[in-house]
Parts: structure tokens; C-alpha cells; sequence
């Protein structure tokens, strides 16, 4: 009788452990196959400029994307020349030469390089701004990389 008080007891208390499930292993991030879709988007989003598909440029970003350009007197310029004509000088094309790309995790990386950027102005004069940028890239649920963050600087390194 003396051992059924502490086998009832341990029993009870065996009982009302739950047994800790292990999630299923997440197979390792290719790191080589996400910086390949990252390059693919640049050159999706270089060629979607160059075509001039403008309205098709929301979909290489997330909807709360926040972005920063260039403050010298020639972005500024630019920008009032396009305030000034209804947004009429979009760009014609976009080169951007990244200098590095990092995976920051499964969901997150940036990449930082110079781009420059041609419009042709309301004589036919075409004019390059170059720029230097770092942009933050989210992977969205469906596994596309989109820009989440901007931050773009005239001086170019």
C-alpha cells in the first residue's frame, strides 16, 4: 500500500506531460538559386523601363514600399520638369550595375550598386543621372523578391 500512493502519484503526473512534436526540417536556403531570381527581377524591371510599361513597374514592389532618391540639382531639376509636363519624362531606360547582393535571411536581402538613368527632355536632348543605391528586397509569400525599401544618393561610388 505504501507504493501505490507514489505510483498513482507519478502515474497522474506522467500523464500530463505532452509529448513536444518536432516540426518537420525546412530544406536549407539555396542561397546561389535566390540570388539568381534577385538578378532576374533587375533585368525584368531594367527591360519593363526600357519598353516603356510603365503601368506594369507596381508589380517589382511591395505596397508599402518607401523610397528615398537623389537630392542633387539635376534629380531635382528632373523631377520638376516632369511635375511641369504631367509626368510626361519618364525615364527611357535604367542601368543598374549592382557592387554586392546579400541574402539577409529567407525573406530578406539587399543589394547596393550605381545605376544610371536616361530621359530625353522636350528638345530631344537625352540626359543620364546616375545615382548610387541600396534597396532592402522582400521575398512576398508566393517566393518573389520585390523592393521594400529605397535609398538612392547622387553621389555615385
Amino acid at each position: 500500500m505504501n507504493y501505490l500512493a507514489p505510483l498513482l502519484i507519478l502515474s497522474i503526473f506522467t500523464s500530463c506531460i505532452q509529448v513536444k512534436q518536432e516540426k518537420p526540417a525546412e530544406p536549407p536556403l539555396d542561397i546561389q538559386a535566390e540570388l539568381e531570381k534577385i538578378e532576374q527581377v533587375r533585368a525584368s524591371f531594367q527591360q519593363t523601363v526600357k519598353e516603356k510599361r510603365y503601368n506594369e513597374l507596381g508589380k517589382f514592389v511591395t505596397p508599402d514600399l518607401i523610397s528615398v532618391g537623389p537630392g542633387s540639382e539635376d534629380w531635382v531639376a528632373y523631377r520638376k520638369l516632369r511635375e511641369l509636363h504631367g509626368n510626361k519624362f519618364r525615364y527611357d531606360s535604367i542601368i543598374m550595375r549592382p557592387k554586392e547582393t546579400v541574402i539577409l535571411s529567407d525573406t530578406m536581402a539587399y543589394d547596393f550598386g550605381v545605376s544610371s538613368m536616361y530621359y530625353t527632355d522636350e528638345k530631344g536632348t537625352v540626359h543620364e543621372l546616375e545615382d548610387t543605391f541600396l534597396v532592402l528586397m522582400k521575398k512576398t509569400k508566393d517566393g518573389e523578391w520585390k523592393l521594400y525599401r529605397e535609398l538612392a544618393s547622387s553621389l555615385v561610388k
